[in-house]
């Protein structure tokens, strides 16, 4: 048994100011940016994001600008088999998530729990 949820909605922009774009899509979605936030760091930025809600994060990519979700669960091994079984596949594994592609072609990634009260609101998955 595992639990899962959406994490986060990740802006990424092939940018050289990312600082630029961050203000942006705080304006645009009426979130600040979360300067002291630790996920705000090197190519990424973090918009303060209520509770209850999906993180919003502004990341400075080298491929294509996009927009990606992340899906946060307490197993990635065990998320990552039950979406392979949906046809998902694996892109890429890293240290701490698992990119895949869904059969329709959109990336996201598989990550550890990033947000407070997990597993409220989790798919529990058995």
């Amino acid at each position: 048994m595992h639990y899962s949820r959406l994490c986060a909605l990740l802006i990424d922009c092939n940018t050289d100011d990312i600082d630029q774009s961050a203000l942006f899509w705080a304006d645009a979605l009426g979130r600040p940016v979360d300067y002291e936030h630790p996920g705000t760091r090197g190519n990424y930025r973090m918009l303060a994001t209520p509770e209850d809600e999906p993180i919003v994060q502004i990341q400075r990519v080298t491929h294509e600008s996009r927009v990606h979700i992340d899906i946060e669960t307490d197993d990635i091994p065990a998320e990552v088999a039950r979406l392979e079984k949906l046809g998902a596949q694996v892109v890429d594994r890293l240290e701490r998530w698992v990119v895949m592609q869904a059969p329709s072609g959109q990336r996201f990634c598989v990550v550890r729990v990033q947000r407070p009260g997990f597993p409220k609101n989790a798919n529990r998955w058995d």
